[in-house]
């Protein structure tokens, strides 16, 4: 196995790099460095220059407007942002709905909704949990009745990321009674200004207004906005799995929380010294360094395989999913030892910009207690760390 990058692909990272020095607005890289809430326009304006540049939707095929990538290409991009200082990208509509309508919809769905996604310029969410079904998502129980040409939806969502910037939602609903749950499932396409939807947010312990919860109250939505056939949702939602994003950003996330930690342990304290010089916390930094190391040898060696049109087994999915939300808890949880006192008071105000003109001490410390809260909750985005080890007991360990 060779885990190193080409040559060509060395210069495409070069030229990512140059992109992005040359067109990330500084007004959104000080917004991300310092760990400030980001609006729907800050979105959508580094979504549109990525969109124009056609660097968005980064897993289409060339014929529906993607650039064309390898899977190294892919993955190169996605860690240069990642530690570039660079604005999440909503991914609903590029990662997720996209290739959904570019396999399942209809000629009028694709030319109604791909081009904004291409472009940044339409923003979606996920409409799957429900209060009553989160892991066992076959449980869910919002309705979608047919009316003459129209569904009408009642129910509830809930943990809808990003629903209160989103302009659509692609949603599972239920829209019959089967002896399978599975098989009464179907998808649909939902206008955010729907009358009858209502959004109500739901504040994280970081204080960020990230997740929502929407209730649907006789929400009328045409039949045409179905995609596939009545019943075929489930099969869809497995088949959208598949474009999840790589563990590039994952890798080089945890290495940029690294560096930070470093910096951190480097910086002079009230008494006169660093942290860096104490030598139980040079090893806490070490051996953060060698798990880090450990988990980016296997992304390289999930995508080496990839390369080679190698299935990535989902026992190695489920390891490296485990393994990034521990290392960042570790992280994060030893970057708020670092920064000691200062680190600890947190308003929630303090992520929103503006909030303190005139801050005291480095910028970073404003990020500390955030992040510590955001990668406790990390553990459990995507599919909990216990159900990551279960996979990995009866796939790896047959037990």
């Amino acid at each position: 196995m060779d885990a190193s990058f080409s040559a060509s692909e060395l210069a495409f990272r070069d030229e990512v790099r140059a992109f992005i020095r040359q067109n990330l607005p500084e007004d959104l890289a000080a917004k991300v460095r310092q760990g400030l809430e980001m609006g729907k326009d800050d979105y959508r304006r580094w979504m549109m220059i990525l969109g124009k540049q056609g660097w968005l939707c980064t897993n289409w095929p060339e014929s529906a407007g993607g650039p064309g990538w390898s899977v190294a290409q892919k993955y190169i991009f996605e860690e240069e942002v990642a530690v570039s200082a660079c604005p999440e990208v909503v991914p609903f509509g590029s990662r997720m709905v996209g290739p959904v309508l570019l396999r399942y919809g209809t000629p009028e769905q694709k030319a109604r909704h791909l081009p904004g996604i291409l472009s940044g310029e339409t923003l979606w969410c996920q409409g799957y949990s429900e209060p009553g079904a989160g892991s066992d998502l076959a449980s869910l129980t919002c309705s979608a009745v047919k009316d003459g040409d129209d569904y009408i939806i009642n129910g509830s969502k809930i943990w809808t990321t990003q629903a209160h910037i989103a302009d659509w939602m692609f949603a599972l609903v239920r829209t019959s009674k089967e002896e399978k749950k599975q098989d009464g499932i179907t998808c649909l396409l939902i206008p955010m200004d729907s009358p009858g939807l209502e959004v109500r947010p739901l504040i994280k312990l970081d204080g960020r207004h990230k997740f929502n919860q929407e209730f649907f109250s006789d929400v009328r939505v045409p039949q045409s906005n179905r995609v596939g056939r009545e019943g075929e949702g489930w099969a869809i939602a497995k088949y959208l799995l598949g474009h999840e994003r790589s563990n590039g950003a994952g890798v080089a996330g945890a290495r940029m929380m690294l560096d930070l930690l470093k910096k951190i342990a480097l910086d002079q304290q009230a008494d006169g010294g660093a942290l860096a010089e104490d030598p139980a916390f040079r090893s806490r930094i070490a051996d953060l360094e060698m798990q880090l190391s450990t988990l980016q040898f296997t992304s390289l060696r999930a995508l080496a395989g990839a390369s080679a049109d190698k299935e990535i087994k989902p026992e190695a999915a489920a390891g490296l999913k485990l393994g990034m939300a521990e290392i960042r808890k570790s992280i994060s949880e030893a970057c708020m030892a670092a920064g000691g006192y200062a680190a600890m008071p947190y308003n929630q105000n303090a992520i929103r910009f503006g909030w303190n003109e005139e801050p005291v001490g480095p910028d970073y410390l404003f990020k500390m207690a955030p992040d510590y809260f955001e990668y406790r909750a990390r553990s459990i985005a995507g599919g909990s760390n216990e159900v990551q080890k279960n996979v990995i007991a009866k796939r790896v360990l047959g037990l």
